[in-house]
């Protein structure tokens, strides 16, 4: 992954930046991004992908880009003016490790099972995480014993 700054503009108080991100994969796939750092926070302008993304792709995409983003940014100003704290740069919401993380995301789950909607992007909703980590903790949850195995040994 690489990340080259385009431009910036200045006006006033308020900086606006763009970035070049590029996300090169083992397999030749590759993803370009224009994304946007702005007052409001970090904002994907254009996308281009070979092959083209899914749309669970094209929702983990700012999981992807996130941390190398600000990486280049070094300590960006946020909105106030004011260096953004390390803790404020992440979308996602604070969940717990461990097992309370597991009893929640079982929680979770079944309530989402319970109402007929998928249990999966309840998860990846109440997480803030792509789909392949939501999976990877449903797996915990399971192994935890909080839900039920995915399949009945013989």
């Amino acid at each position: 992954m690489s990340v080259r700054r385009a431009w910036e503009v200045r006006e006033h108080e308020v900086t606006t930046s763009w970035f070049d991100v590029c996300l090169a994969f083992a397999d030749g796939a590759r993803v370009d991004v224009l994304a946007v750092l702005a007052e409001g926070g970090v904002f994907v302008e254009d996308v281009r992908a070979q092959p083209p993304l899914s749309l669970d792709d094209l929702t983990a995409l700012a999981d992807w880009i996130e941390g190398p983003l600000f990486e280049a940014c070094g300590g960006e100003p946020g909105p106030s003016g004011e260096p953004e704290e390390a803790s404020s740069r992440h979308a996602r919401p604070a969940w717990p490790r461990g097992i309370e993380g597991r009893r929640l995301v079982a929680e979770e789950y079944l309530a989402a099972q319970g109402e007929g909607i998928d249990p999966v992007l309840a998860v990846m909703c109440a997480t803030g995480h792509s789909r392949r980590r939501a999976l990877r903790l449903i797996a915990g949850a399971r192994d935890a014993g909080f839900l039920t195995p995915r399949h009945v040994r013989r």
